[in-house]
C-alpha cells in the first residue's frame, strides 16, 4: 500500500517533470500550476497535489483534492479513508474505482513515500525515492462526492501493484509510479479500455530508486518537517 509520501519540490521542478513528458514533440500543457509548499509527511484525509484533465474545458489542469477516493455513490465522506489505495489488478472491476478507471484518473505528485517494515515487534519506517532526487507521479484516480447538504468534494486514490526488488525486502507491494511515457496515455479520456492502460501499471524499475530507514517521527500524521526524510 501507500499510506504517507512527500512532496518537497517547488513549481518549477513540478513543471519541468511535466515538460519533460511531452508527448509526440507536442507540449504537455497544465493549467493553473501554483507555488507549492514542501511537504514531508502528507497523510491520507490531506490535500494532495494533482494533475488531471478537464473534460468540460478540454485542458490538463493541476488540482488540490482530498487522498481518499469517496465514490459518487458513498452515503458519507467516511469511505474516502477506506479507499487511499486501489489495487492494480483489480481496478477495473471494483465497483468503487471501476468508473474512475475509466474516465477519471490523475497524476498524483510525489517525490518519495514511506513504508514501515517490523523489526523486532517495532515498526520501522523506510523511506523511498528516485535516485536522481527528482520529482515524479503516482497513477490516480479521481472522483467528485455531493453530501446531502450539496457540499462537493473532489477526491482520489493511488494505484498500488507488486513490489520491486527495492521494496520487497520492506513491503510486498508499492505505489505505481509511472513512467513519463505513460503520462498522455494515463490523462486520455479517450482511453477506456483496462488492457491498454494496464501497460502503464508495472512496478517502478528498482534499478532507479533507493531507500533508507528513517526517524519514527513520521509516524505522526500531524508532523510535517524536513527531519522527516533524514537517514537514520
Amino acid at each position: 500500500m501507500c499510506g504517507r509520501f512527500t512532496l518537497k519540490q517547488p513549481a518549477e521542478a513540478i513543471a519541468a517533470l511535466l515538460a519533460s513528458a511531452s508527448p509526440n514533440n507536442q507540449t504537455f500543457e497544465v493549467e493553473k500550476l501554483p507555488e507549492l509548499s514542501a511537504q514531508y509527511n502528507i497523510a491520507p484525509t490531506q490535500m494532495v497535489a494533482t494533475v488531471l484533465h478537464n473534460c468540460e474545458s478540454d485542458k490538463r489542469e493541476f488540482h488540490f483534492l482530498r487522498w481518499g477516493l469517496i465514490p459518487s455513490w458513498a452515503k458519507d465522506i467516511s469511505m474516502g479513508a477506506k479507499l487511499i489505495n486501489a489495487r492494480a489488478e483489480t481496478v477495473a472491476e471494483k465497483p468503487a474505482f471501476r468508473s474512475a478507471f475509466k474516465r477519471r484518473r490523475c497524476l498524483v505528485l510525489a517525490d518519495g513515500f514511506y513504508e514501515w517494515q517490523r523489526i523486532d515487534g517495532k515498526k520501522q519506517p523506510f523511506y523511498f525515492r528516485l535516485q536522481d532526487g527528482q520529482p515524479f507521479s503516482f497513477a490516480g484516480l479521481w472522483e467528485q462526492w455531493e453530501s446531502p447538504e450539496k457540499e462537493k468534494i473532489t477526491s482520489c486514490t493511488i494505484l498500488t501493484t507488486v513490489a520491486n526488488e527495492v521494496l520487497k525486502p520492506i513491503h510486498d507491494r508499492m505505489p505505481v509510479v509511472l513512467d513519463k511515457k505513460y503520462y498522455d496515455l494515463w490523462l486520455d479520456p479517450q482511453v477506456e479500455k483496462p488492457e491498454a492502460l494496464q501497460e502503464a501499471l508495472h512496478p517502478y524499475p528498482a534499478s532507479a530508486m533507493t531507500a533508507y530507514p528513517v526517524s519514527t517521527l513520521v509516524n505522526n500524521p500531524k508532523y510535517n518537517n524536513a527531519d522527516c526524510i533524514n537517514s537514520m
